[in-house]
C-alpha cells in the first residue's frame, strides 16, 4: 500500500494512550470528516464537509487533550459520519443517512447491501471491535472502567436556537452524569443539563448502550456546543473544564 493510499484509506480507529492509568475510557465517534476520493464527497460541495453533518467540530481536539490530562485511553474515528455513523446502530436510518439536518446526501441514496456491508466492514466494525477488545482486557485484569464519549452540537438546529453550553447524556449512568454536571456548574455562568440537546436511545445511539449499559459500565455522552470550540482557546478551556469536572473513581453500578 502506498503512502497516498494509506492517507486516503486510514485506519478506522486512532488509539491514543491505550495503557493509560485512568479508569475513564474516552471515545470520539465523530472525530473525522475524511472521505476517500472514490466517494467523490458523496455528491456534496466541499463546504458541506466542514459542517456538523460530516463530523463533530472540535470534538477530536477536546478528546486528545482530555486523554493527556487524565492519562486516559482514547479511541477516535477515522472517517466521516456521512459514510457510516459510528454512533448509530447498523441498518437504522441514521447509520448511512440520505438526509442530514436539511441537506440531502446524494451519494447515499439507493446504495446496495454490498456497499453498506463494505462500509461497515472497513469503518464501523474495526472501531467498535477495538473498543470492545480494550474493554474485555480491562475486565479480565479487574480494572474499573467508566466510558465518556465526546461530541459537539450545533448552536441552531433547523432554525431553533439551543441555549445550552453543554449536555451530559445518559441512560443508566445517572450518577456519573450528575457528578459531571455538578462539576461543570461550579461555573455559574454555564447553562448545562442532563439529556440535552438529545437523549440516549437504543435506536439512535450505539456506544453508550452497547459498550456501557450492556456491560454494566457507567457510560455518558458529553455534548459541547460547537461555537464554544471554534478556536484553540475554547478547545483548551473545555478540555480543562471536563478534566476538572470528571469525578475521581466512584463505585456506581449500572442498573
Amino acid at each position: 500500500m502506498t503512502a497516498q493510499t494509506e492517507k486516503d484509506w486510514p485506519d478506522a480507529v486512532e488509539v491514543l494512550n491505550e495503557h493509560g492509568h485512568s479508569d475513564i475510557v474516552l471515545l470520539c465517534e465523530h472525530a473525522s470528516n475524511h472521505m476517500p476520493a472514490e466517494y467523490r464527497q458523496l455528491g456534496l460541495d466541499a463546504s458541506h464537509l466542514q459542517r456538523h453533518i460530516a463530523w463533530d467540530i472540535g470534538a477530536a481536539e477536546v478528546t486528545r487533550l482530555l486523554s493527556a490530562r487524565l492519562d486516559a485511553p482514547a479511541f477516535l474515528s477515522g472517517y466521516s459520519r456521512l459514510l457510516i455513523d459510528l454512533n448509530r446502530p447498523l441498518h437504522t436510518p441514521g447509520s448511512i443517512p440520505v438526509l442530514s439536518e436539511d441537506t440531502g446526501i446524494p451519494g447515499n441514496v439507493g446504495i446496495d447491501a454490498a456497499e453498506r456491508d463494505r462500509r461497515a466492514k472497513i469503518m464501523f466494525s474495526p472501531f467498535h471491535d477495538r473498543v470492545a477488545a480494550h474493554l474485555d482486557r480491562r475486565a479480565a485484569e479487574g480494572r474499573s472502567t467508566r466510558i465518556v464519549t465526546i461530541h459537539s452540537f450545533t448552536p441552531v438546529f433547523l432554525g431553533v436556537a439551543r441555549p445550552w453550553h453543554a449536555g451530559v447524556l445518559h441512560e443508566h449512568a445517572a450518577g456519573l452524569a450528575e457528578a459531571i454536571l455538578s462539576g461543570l456548574r461550579t461555573d455559574t455562568a454555564l447553562n448545562v443539563a442532563a439529556n440535552v440537546p438529545y437523549v440516549i436511545s437504543r435506536d439512535a445511539d450505539y456506544a453508550v448502550p452497547v459498550h456501557g449499559d450492556d456491560r454494566g459500565i457507567p457510560a455518558v455522552l458529553i455534548e459541547i456546543r460547537q461555537d464554544l470550540l471554534a478556536n484553540r482557546a475554547g478547545i483548551e478551556e473545555w478540555a480543562d473544564r471536563l478534566a476538572a469536572a470528571l469525578p475521581a473513581h466512584e463505585t456506581e453500578t449500572v442498573s
